[in-house]
């Protein structure tokens, strides 16, 4: 269904209006930072705004248990009696267990914890986007807003999912559904994205070498797994340098080794750790069995043993190509957009907005962070990150316009 122009002639006023309460909102809920899974002030915050606006909506979801949580789902009804599809829009609601370094008057206030990803900016335009469709007379089409708990590792959108968020929780089901992230390597004033694979799968693992203990001055007595650890962070190279189409991507990590407990003593077992990030699902497949039979076949020729425990991440963000070139022509008539861009090419971090997309046509893109081109902006999951609050009314515009068309 398509907005008459009589829908949008006020939009940007309407952003306008409700742009001071909206930047309080996000300065609030970045000095008030909360983990996964423990966003009960968040949620209690989200709560409140809905219920001011009068949104229906629904509370507690989104737990590690079913219908539990700090997750709030909340509706908007169309207001025409031949309403077109539902739409979900999505914003993350928890932060980063990182100590902010900063003087911001908004700094956090809870000590190792901060907003380092900007869903903090992300919370906030949804809620703007929320009061500025609120008092619009006429919406064609149900909107749905999701507030979604743990992002940051805790798969809290599968979770929702899980508790029925796409599926009539509140409203009708969502048949489309849209998602944002600040992005601090494009300017302001810039939304881009990709049809196909956006982000990665994320994976990760836990290697446990195992050999025997010896003194450190007759090695010949043991079987040492430091040596075999050592070699099999060598080894794992060569899957992506050999084991992976050229025009493929893969990322394997080996982010941390803890062994042994003296300067003197070969130790019984070394621990590895790390991370696999790929972009199909038959990569994902076939690099984890090939890394499986080389960490085996690597000990084993060093007189140890190993094992691999499989820790399966998200999946990949795989956009819907109709959905991206759909944001492409919003954002081609947003007025706060300067540039449209097309990302060239999937970036290796991962986002559980891809269980969203797995289920319904999907789009998740980048609103640009960066002030100005000669100045670095922090990036993400650093401790001097602060989502950019000029950022907010084009992101609000985003999901207005993409809310009614």
């Amino acid at each position: 269904m398509t907005t008459t122009p009589t829908d949008l002639t006020n939009l940007n006023d309407l952003i306008s209006g409700a742009l001071d309460d909206t930047v309080a909102i996000r300065r609030d809920l970045h000095a008030h930072p909360e983990i996964k899974f423990k966003e009960t002030r968040t949620s209690k915050i989200i709560q409140q705004h809905l219920t001011d606006m009068g949104i229906d909506f629904k509370a507690d979801i989104g737990g590690k248990e079913p219908n539990t949580g700090t997750g709030v789902v909340a509706h908007l009804p169309a207001t025409t009696s031949n309403p077109g599809p539902c739409i979900g829009l999505r914003a993350d609601i928890d932060a980063l267990p990182i100590t902010e370094i900063s003087d911001l008057p908004h700094k956090s206030t809870n000590q190792g914890t901060m907003h380092a990803c900007g869903h903090d900016g992300h919370t906030a335009i949804l809620l703007g986007a929320a009061k500025v469709l609120s008092s619009m007379e006429h919406r064609p089409n149900p909107i749905t807003f999701v507030f979604q708990p743990a992002e940051e590792g805790g798969a809290g959108a599968e979770k929702l999912i899980r508790d029925g968020a796409l599926d009539g929780l509140i409203g009708p089901p969502i048949t489309k559904m849209f998602g944002l992230h600040g992005w601090p390597d494009e300017p302001l004033g810039t939304i881009s994205t990709r049809p196909g694979p956006l982000l990665a799968a994320t994976d990760t693992f836990t290697i446990t070498v195992q050999g025997t203990q010896a003194h450190a001055a007759y090695p010949h007595l043991a079987n040492d797994p430091i040596v075999a650890a050592a070699q099999i962070v060598t080894s794992a190279q060569s899957i992506v340098s050999r084991s992976t189409k050229p025009t493929d991507s893969v990322v394997l990590s080996i982010t941390t080794i803890h062994s042994g407990t003296a300067f003197n003593v070969i130790p019984t077992a070394a621990i590895l750790q790390g991370t696999l990030r790929t972009l199909s699902d038959t990569t994902r497949s076939d690099t984890k069995a090939r890394f499986t039979k080389l960490i085996e076949s690597t000990a084993a020729a060093l007189g140890c043993s190993a094992s691999i425990e499989w820790f399966p991440g998200y999946p990949v963000t795989q956009n819907d190509p109709s959905q991206t070139e759909h944001v492409f022509e919003i954002a081609r008539t947003a007025g706060g957009c300067d540039e449209v861009k097309l990302v060239e090419e999937p970036t290796l971090g991962g986002e559980d907005f891809s269980f969203y997309a797995q289920k319904v046509p999907s789009c998740f893109f980048f609103l640009g962070l960066a002030k100005d081109d000669s100045t670095p902006f922090p990036g993400l999951h650093t401790p001097s990150f602060d989502f950019n609050d000029q950022s907010i009314p084009l992101g609000v515009e985003m999901m207005c316009r993409l809310a009614l068309s």
